[in-house]
């Protein structure tokens, strides 16, 4: 009676077990893994890395971020690298304006300078001197930026004086007394802070005359606020031009001990605290030693030698949503990419165009990308030619420009090397043609402009500049004072046309 009650309930107890249990129970080699998580299939089925394996994947992130560190710190660097040339060749402190007095040329080494106008730049250090008031002369192109290359404030036409000159007053960033009144003040986000001002020159008889430019420049004055006049140091400006200088960013581990130099230096603040966190993962804390161990400092050597190509890499390329085209039917480019000063485009910043720009380019203000007539300036570059070609400096290439550029103060054509924006260092020196020469022009008022190793036959010298053969270049126009005719493109210049 009792086995047949058992009997009974096994008969029940398979009955309820499903099918597919009987199946695998009674093929156990068809049994199924028990079902995991989608993580613990992807990660090792669940287990730890080896120990080689989790070192390689460690060395591997520490080289990307350190990647990611050099491309977003470039536009301090850049400024670094610009300031430590500068007071190396001419000396520092608030007193000291180096201009260039005889136009800016090849032999100084910085990205992207302008030949056409007369430079004057300088390296404010408000930890050191406090508040510091800049006494602007009238119709200066300038602007004060912190080391971060952030604009403070434009200067001149676009900024608050409105060209008629004014006392800026750069706060420090931590400054939280009163404000004294009569100035336009305005506090830096770090300590470090760069002073650049252009002044235009006059057309001269031969050629463009610098002197009352280099004179309105000499009229700035820098003191700090709470200094009394007879403590005050007189102003220096030492003659910049022809000499050998170089004002480029390191490109080797140097990079890394300049920019912990850097972080120790500015307040915490300057930064945002991811990006921080990224600096901290390789090793750079404010105030903490940056000690990289061996294989360490081989990524980042690596790392400074890689991030340069990927960058050169995206510039090559392009972008692919077109945002940095001029014009539907022109290879000319706009660096900012129709995006603000800032980098901003529409709820993003841009960090791959903001890293492209400071391979090549330093200094961002609004008055380079606002639309405003007769006041902005604009910067068309090209990179190609007319068929898409890179432009070589072992060819001949013409630019012919329509009559009457929209540059209310005046136009001007450079090359420029591709990869740092350097000028092609040329027995020529000045590798730049503008409107203040004595430019020769067709009869119906357009300029045909030359580029080649050596003089074109058809060329006469005024419009020839001279390129390096073999070397990649870029050909850049400047319009000064920038006219509605550009920004509704009822002028465009021509492509760059290659000439047999």
């Amino acid at each position: 009676m009792h086995r047949r009650k058992a009997a009974r309930r096994g008969v029940t107890l398979r009955s309820a077990v499903s099918p597919f249990s009987v199946a695998a129970s009674s093929s156990p080699a068809r049994a199924q893994r028990p079902q995991a998580p989608p993580l613990v299939e992807q990660l090792n089925g669940g287990n730890w890395l080896s120990k080689d394996g989790a070192e390689a994947l460690c060395d591997e992130l520490f080289y990307q971020r350190a990647v990611h560190t050099y491309m977003t710190m470039l536009p301090a660097l850049n400024t670094i690298g610009m300031r430590d040339g500068s007071e190396a060749a001419f000396g520092k402190g608030y007193n000291v304006l180096p201009i260039w007095k005889d136009r800016m040329d090849s032999r100084t080494w910085v990205p992207t300078p302008n030949a056409d106008v007369i430079y004057s730049m300088s390296y404010l250090d408000l930890k050191e001197a406090g508040p510091i008031v800049i006494a602007a002369p009238p119709n200066v192109i300038g602007m004060l930026t912190d080391f971060f290359q952030r604009t403070i404030t434009d200067v001149g036409i676009i900024g608050p004086d409105r060209a008629r000159g004014g006392l800026y007053l750069l706060l420090p960033p931590d400054y939280d007394a009163e404000v004294p009144q009569g100035y336009f003040a305005f506090k830096s986000q770090t300590y470090n802070v760069l002073l650049f001002f252009r002044t235009v020159m006059k057309k001269g008889k031969d050629g463009p005359d610098a002197a009352p430019a280099v004179a309105l420049a000499e009229q700035t004055r820098v003191y700090p606020l709470w200094a009394v006049e007879k403590d005050v140091r007189p102003m220096e400006f030492p003659n910049a031009s022809g000499k050998r200088v170089n004002m480029m960013y390191p490109v080797d581990n140097r990079y890394w001990t300049k920019l912990k130099e850097f972080i120790d230096y500015e307040p915490a603040s300057a930064i945002d605290p991811e990006l921080r966190g990224v600096l901290a993962s390789i090793g750079i804390i404010k105030g903490h030693p940056f000690r990289p161990a061996d294989k360490q400092q081989r990524l980042l050597q690596k790392a400074v030698e890689t991030a340069p190509r990927m960058i050169l890499a995206m510039r090559q390329l392009g972008r692919p949503d077109k945002r940095n085209r001029y014009y539907e039917d022109r290879q000319y480019e706009n660096i900012w990419a129709g995006g603000t000063a800032e980098w901003l485009q529409d709820g993003y910043l841009d960090v791959n165009q903001r890293a492209s720009y400071f391979q090549f380019a330093y200094s961002s203000a609004s008055a380079m990308v606002m639309r405003t007539l007769n006041a902005g300036s604009k910067y068309p570059f090209t990179a190609r030619d007319a068929q898409g070609e890179f432009l070589n400096g072992s060819n001949t290439y013409k630019m012919h420009l329509p009559a009457n550029p929209p540059a209310a103060l005046f136009w001007a054509v450079t090359a420029y090397n591709v990869t740092d924006g350097s000028m092609p260092e040329t027995p020529q020196l000045l590798p730049s043609i503008n409107a203040f020469n004595s430019v020769l022009a067709n009869s119906d008022g357009s300029v045909d402009l030359w580029f080649a190793p050596e003089k074109p036959a058809d060329a006469a010298k005024s419009n020839w500049i001279q390129t390096v053969s073999g070397r990649n270049f870029i050909a850049a126009l400047r319009l000064y004072g920038t006219g509605v005719e550009f920004f509704d493109q009822t002028w465009k210049p021509d492509d760059v046309v290659k000439v047999k």
